[in-house]
């Protein structure tokens, strides 16, 4: 019973804990406004010194640098992440445009947050000297006797919430400016879309021919040889006359036709595993993990998990990062953890091998183009001397 109520309570801290730290990231984001803001004021003092051409580079830099250092802010503190395109007016023109948004940003902190700490201050130090006393609050037919204690927090946490909206509201407006002044336009949005759309189609047909090359040559360098020497096999056994070499031949041809029967079930797995529609991506990943010599842990806290095509995508990310640990990077174990769910999945692939994967190559690159075309990233972590880490960024 007591290890449910611990469990219970860690549960009820853990949602505190969070909205804290939103409160503290939203504070900071705001606080580091106020420095940017700073800066910029400087900078549009510095501004007339650009009308000579030696300090006109210089200013310039100023203020591209503190532009980018300003949506760094928005990315890191609020996840409102701008790309900008390259250009020195549309900075300035934010920069000078988010003054008035930062001027209220101040009197947000400095009104509402001095209120918060005055408050918090106050109620700590009636706690702890026995200050506290009985307030008497009377309204039209209501009469209520309060702590002072419960109307400061109320008071303080009140304060905070509105401190904390306002912060976020500051944010959204500058990410608005940031989208509207600095970020490219729904025009070229689109036609990056459709560059990256084409871009990828011609690379998905590249990648279809390359996989029908590589099992052609399967097929060509293994199975079709087993099936000569079968064949083979079987055609001195039907011209000897001797009926004991003929049974020796028969038995020969027999242990070919299953090694060759074992060598189709090999080159079929190897072209779409069946586990992967029938049990399910962990059972499929499980597969791979069982054929292969290394150690492989398969972890799979993904809800839910994907089905699909971006399930085979997956999939076959995780059999090419596990082939090529065995084949190329000398590792003694490899790890595979899928996790996300609805809004997305992560596919990790790690090994203790050598490392120096050159993400440019033919196994990687075809990976690289299928998970692409699915709006998702590839990324290879290979320092030399290891470990390797591949990742696989798929949208749900």
């Amino acid at each position: 019973m007591s290890g449910g109520r611990a469990a219970v309570a860690g549960r009820w801290w853990e949602p505190v804990a969070a909205v804290a730290g939103r409160f503290a990231r939203s504070l900071a984001g705001a606080w580091a406004g106020q420095v940017t803001a700073a800066v910029t004021v400087l900078w549009v003092v510095a501004a007339p010194a650009a009308l000579w051409p030696p300090l006109r580079p210089a200013v310039a830099g100023w203020a591209v640098r503190v532009a980018e250092w300003d949506l760094g802010r928005l990315a890191r503190w609020y996840g409102r992440a701008v790309h900008p395109d390259p250009g020195v007016r549309a900075r300035v023109l934010y920069l000078v445009a988010r003054l008035p948004v930062a001027l209220v940003a101040s009197l947000l902190l400095f009104v509402l947050g001095g209120l918060a700490v005055l408050f918090g201050v106050g109620l700590v130090w009636d706690a702890l000297t026995g200050g506290a006393s009985a307030v008497d609050i009377r309204m039209t037919g209501v009469r209520m006797h309060v702590s002072s204690l419960s109307l400061g927090a109320i008071f303080g946490l009140g304060t905070a919430g509105l401190l904390w909206a306002g912060t976020e509201a500051v944010a959204s407006v500058e990410a608005l400016l940031a989208r509207r002044l600095v970020g490219p336009s729904t025009r070229d949005l689109m036609v990056r879309r459709i560059d990256e759309l084409t871009r990828t189609r011609s690379e998905v047909v590249r990648a279809v021919d390359e996989e029908r090359r590589r099992i052609e040559r399967d097929l060509h360098d293994g199975v079709q040889q087993r099936v000569v020497a079968l064949s083979m096999l079987l055609g001195r056994a039907r011209r000897g006359g001797d009926a004991e070499r003929a049974a020796g031949l028969v038995r020969d041809a027999h242990a070919e036709a299953l090694v060759l029967l074992e060598e189709l079930r090999d080159v079929a797995w190897r072209v779409y595993p069946n586990a992967l529609d029938t049990l399910g991506l962990e059972a499929a990943l499980t597969e791979v993990a069982d054929r292969c010599p290394l150690p492989v842990a398969v972890r799979v806290s993904a809800d839910p998990v994907p089905v699909g095509v971006p399930a085979t995508a997956l999939y076959f990310v995780a059999r090419e990062a596990i082939t090529n640990a065995v084949k190329h990077a000398g590792a003694g174990q490899v790890a595979v953890h899928l996790t996300g769910g609805g809004g997305g999945w992560e596919l990790r692939v790690w090994d203790d091998g050598r490392g120096g994967a050159d993400p440019a190559g033919g196994g990687l690159t075809g990976l690289a183009r299928r998970v692409a075309a699915l709006d998702g990233t590839l990324s290879v972590d290979s320092p030399v001397g290891g470990p390797t880490t591949v990742c696989a960024v798929l949208p749900g």
